[in-house]
């Protein structure tokens, strides 16, 4: 018997390995590595596969494979999101590949929502940015690494504070209410686009600029960034679609042995311009010239703007960890950015821990697992700098208006403290404290089965749960107003949870060999839920301990408790999408969503969104053949979008509780309609002499009707409050160029330049619905001052004000158009035209690569000279700004502040944003690998003629949250930055 089984076990043994060695003699490996075509760098993460079978693998970060392939495998398919497709024959077992990133390359991969599509199915307007060429330096957040990098798309700071909050607008502003940010859609999850940082109006000097929301995203985690501009590409998200799209892909797991990814850097900060104000000796000679009084002048030189300012430091550390095989990849990595603020006692810290995943299961491979989550803390240290700070101003405008003769210190070192509304700026910097602890995370799982080879289901599921804690104090030795002697604390405590659950059925399929279908079915249902609660005191019995943790000793009667809880708002969505392509020359797509929300009254509970586009691939026609065209491809697009970016249970009958009193609200408006946007849309996509000059020119038209809004209820009402559609409609036209340029190519110089420039055109048409103003103007003889209203026939946010005719001789009084009772449309804050120049020159082993952008046409409403700086300070002991000094006719130091025309300002600018010289090392021995040693410069220069920190900015002057744009007031001043860092691999 044991004879027997042994002769079993032999022969069964003997049957394995001949079956092994004929399996193996049917296959060979081959092997190589793909790099980028433009500087010859490793692309990591490529997929390649033999063409016709479910064989591949993926490139590693040093952009090496290996393969295992059948005998007769013929053809190799090289595919990667932000490249093109390159299909090559099997001719050896060695391979070097390179691929373009030409815009031009039909067979790129372009992320879409819910899915990716090939370039030579692109029908709508989508402009790809991958890591490559993102914006180089410091970036707190994903926004800022495409500033100037997408026609069509502006993006401003708002202010230079680490963290600060950006602007964005895609082809304009179309909502006169609503929410005018784009969708932000991270790993096919859409985000709230609100932070869990509480909110914080101080005593006195008001509101504290907000945060960023993507600030809990690691930049160096982002692969592309792909931006849907045109209705028949965002109408796949409906509702939330109206003001572009902009999806954010991270870096996934590649395929091969574990690789440990390091980089590394520091960076140093200055201020980049500054307010140009009266030094000690002009300041006491205006006071002789202007006939002040000798007693503002106090004997000392000081520049107080100086003493709240540094030179700030900058560390920044990222490691990443990925590996894995086709049936299972992973990537984690962990960040920690340290960046202080040139405004002392500032500062943004941001820890991050990204995980992600994909996993293949069965022999079929047909069940897989798509795991990510983004988990992050952030701490910002918050200078006292406000959006609407009044007489005392906040720590800019304090800094600015202080006397230059007036020490901040006394001659024992103690703190200068006046008597009076003047605040001194180092008092107050030492005064203030506030810290807000944010904590983010962002988890999806998404579970898939091929039901065919041709059909898939998807799952995911994702919840994005942010908290923030928000604790602040304003020492009690402060001259603030109903704080001085008694001290002021906050604490705040907010939770934002957002949770989506999404059904998808894709199908893709050659349905022969001249038609090509893809198609989208889903459902998809997002559950918002925002609430807070705070609380604060005054009059504390002691300075020892920090108020914020004592507040139940503060003055029970200053003492305010509070909390809040929006209804609960929610979105159902069904969505559809088909792309059916013959012959790589006609495209047709066709989009449909329907969105259910809580927010609107029963009436019109869902709102609708079609879309259809068409494409012609004009270079596969048989007469195109040969020629200078590489590419040559006609778009046109129609489709609608809607917006439901209001407050929760706005259309609803809504009760808030005040101390005391329990009130209604908010009026029901069951036949609150959706805004919906129109869009048409018609482009070309170019590539000639060999995709050296490549490129796209866009027109498109947009019409947003059913303008969200809300007014006070008519009296007598039982509310205050009650939500409508305005009469008439936003028109946004314009013509996009974007063109990318192959200047030199050779064996060891490459030169390449993009360009892309905007032309726009904003109006507000057929309204004939009532007066709103909003821009609303802060500072000393300010109060209640707008300059900016909707008015029929002009661009939103039009500036609104009395023309301004100069200065009398004989009064040295401002003259105005009918003596300043009438105010005109005289300016607008939307730019004419956006240009963005990115240019990356490489010599062997050094590479130079520069961005610049600007925008033109603008103005800028000045409410800093206006309030802060003006003539009168000379007779109050603060200081004026320089150019009043000398200015002829002389102006009288009774001359009213008014808001005018006066202090409207051209915005034109072009500014230098980031420049970067580095060196690749290569391999440095047998343990580092792709060592890279960079030195970036940011902000370095701006060309302008306005007079403010930087024409790059936008304070937030909303009047009853109806939306500002393009005025400045005080704000934290911008950072010239010079940051070294070093990239190697392990």
């Amino acid at each position: 018997m044991n004879l027997l089984r042994l002769l079993q076990v032999k022969w069964l043994f003997i049957a394995i390995l001949c079956s092994s060695q004929m399996v193996l003699a049917q296959n060979k490996l081959v092997s190589g590595k793909v790099t980028d075509t433009k500087d010859n760098s490793a692309i990591p993460g490529v997929s390649i596969s033999v063409k016709g079978t479910n064989i591949g693998t993926t490139t590693g970060t040093e952009g090496n494979f290996t393969l295992s392939v059948p005998e007769n495998a013929k053809t190799l398919i090289f595919t990667a999101v932000g490249y093109g497709t390159k299909e090559e024959p099997i001719t050896g077992n060695t391979f070097n590949i390179s691929l373009a990133t030409s815009a031009s390359n039909l067979n790129e991969i372009v992320v879409v929502g819910y899915g990716t599509v090939r370039r030579k199915d692109i029908t709508g307007s989508v402009a790809t940015v991958n890591a490559k060429n993102f914006n180089k330096g410091v970036q707190t957040a994903p926004d800022q690494l495409i500033q100037g990098k997408v026609a069509g798309v502006q993006v401003v700071n708002n202010s230079g504070a680490p963290g600060g909050a950006t602007t964005v607008r895609i082809r304009g502003t179309a909502s006169v209410r609503a929410g005018g940010q784009p969708l932000y859609v991270v790993d096919g999850v859409p985000l709230d686009g609100r932070t869990a940082r509480p909110d914080l109006k101080l005593p006195t000097i008001s509101n504290t600029p907000n945060a960023n929301p993507l600030n809990f995203i690691n930049t160096n985690d982002v692969a592309s960034i792909d931006v849907l501009k045109d209705a028949s590409a965002t109408a796949i998200y409906g509702s939330r679609g109206a003001n572009g799209v902009v999806i954010i892909t991270t870096k996934k797991g590649q395929s091969g042995a574990p690789k440990l990814d390091v980089s590394v850097s520091g960076g140093v900060s200055n201020i980049m311009n500054n307010y140009d104000v009266l030094n000690a000796s002009e300041y006491r000679k205006a006071l002789a010239d202007f006939n002040a009084p000798a007693s503002n002048d106090f004997g000392g030189d000081v520049d107080a703007m100086d003493a709240i300012l540094r030179t700030a430091y900058t560390q920044n550390y990222n490691i990443s960890m990925g590996g894995g095989t086709e049936n299972g990849r992973y990537r984690i990595s962990a960040g920690y950015l340290n960046q202080q603020g040139i405004v002392e006692k500032s500062s943004f810290k941001k820890y991050t821990v990204n995980l992600n995943s994909q996993f293949k299961f069965l022999e079929s491979k047909k069940l897989g697992l798509d795991l990510n989550v983004i988990s992050s803390h952030n701490t910002e240290q918050i200078a006292p700098v406000t959006n609407n700070a009044g007489f005392e101003g906040s720590l800019i405008g304090q800094a600015l208006f202080w006397n230059p003769t007036l020490p901040l210190r006394k001659a024992n070192d103690s703190l200068n403290i006046l008597q009076g509304t003047t605040v001194n700026p180092l008092a107050m910097s030492e005064a203030y404290d506030d810290i807000s602890n944010i904590t983010n995370i962002l988890a999806s799982i998404s579970p898939y089965y091929k039901l065919t080879k041709n059909l898939e289901y998807r799952l995911l599921y994702s919840i994005n749960h942010g908290v923030g804690v928000r604790r602040s104090e304003i020492a009690s030795f402060i001259n603030i107003p109903d704080i001085q002697g008694k001290g002021y604390a906050f604490q705040g405590n907010n939770e934002l949870t957002t949770q989506q659950l999404t059904q998808t059925l894709n199908f893709v399929r050659a349905i022969s060999d001249e038609f090509h279908l893809t198609a989208l079915l889903g459902y998809e249902y997002q559950k918002f839920d925002n609430k807070g609660a705070s609380m604060e005191g005054k009059g504390f019995l002691t300075d020892a301990i920090d108020y914020t943790n004592y507040i139940q000793n503060s003055d029970p009667t200053s003492r305010v408790i509070k909390s809040f809880a929006d209804p609960i708002s929610e979105l159902q969505s069904f969505f559809a999408r088909a792309v059916g392509n013959y012959r790589d020359k006609y495209v047709l797509t066709a989009t449909f969503r329907a969105d259910g929300s809580s927010k609107f009254g029963e009436n019109n509970r869902y709102g609708y969104f079609p879309s259809f586009a068409a494409a012609w691939n004009i270079k596969n026609e048989s007469f195109m053949q040969g020629g200078a065209f590489s590419n040559l491809k006609l778009r046109l697009g129609w489709g609608q979008t809607g917006n439901q970016e209001f407050p929760a249970g706005a259309s609803q009958e809504r009760y808030k509780f005040d101390p005391g009193t329990f009130s209604q609200e908010n009026v029901a408006n069951p036949d609150l309609k959706w805004e919906k946007s129109t869009t048409e849309n018609i482009g070309v996509d170019f590539g000639v002499f060999k995709d050296r000059l490549s490129g796209s020119i866009d027109y498109f038209r947009k019409k947003t009707t059913d303008l969200l809004f809300q007014f006070d209820a008519i009296q007598p009402a039982p509310a205050t409050k009650y939500w409508i559609n305005l009469p008439g409609e936003v028109i946004n036209s314009g013509v996009e160029v974007s063109l990318n340029g192959v200047l030199m190519s050779e064996k060891d110089i490459n030169w390449n330049l993009g360009v892309n420039a905007s032309f726009l055109d904003n109006e507000l048409k057929n309204y004939n619905g009532p007066t709103v103003l909003t821009g609303d103007i802060s500072g000393q003889g300010a109060s209640g001052s707008r300059v900016q209203r909707l008015e029929n026939g002009h661009p939103l946010n039009a500036f609104y004000v009395r023309e301004f005719l100069g200065i009398d001789k004989t009064t040295g009084f401002s003259t105005y158009t009918d003596n300043g009772n009438t105010s005109f449309f005289i300016g607008d804050p939307n730019p004419d035209v956006l240009l963005g120049i990115s240019t990356d020159f490489s010599y062997k082993k050094f590479t130079v690569t520069v961005n610049m952008n600007g925008a033109f046409g603008h103005d800028i409403y000045n409410n800093t000279l206006n309030t802060v700086l003006p003539i009168g300070n000379l007779q109050g002991g603060r200081n004026i700004a320089a150019s009043l000094a000398n200015s002829e006719p002389k102006e009288s130091l009774s001359n009213s502040v008014f808001t005018s025309s006066r202090y409207l300002e051209k915005g034109n600018y072009m500014k230098l944003a980031n420049a970067t010289l580095s060196y690749n090392f290569g391999n440095l021995g047998k343990e580092f690998r792709n060592v890279n040693v960079y030195i970036t410069g940011q902000n370095l220069f701006v060309l302008t003629n306005y007079n403010g920190f930087d024409p790059e900015v936008n304070t937030d002057k909303n009047v009853d949250d109806v939306p500002s744009f393009g005025i400045e007031y005080i704000p934290y001043p911008p950072a010239r930055t010079i940051t070294l860092g070093v990239n190697f691999s392990l």
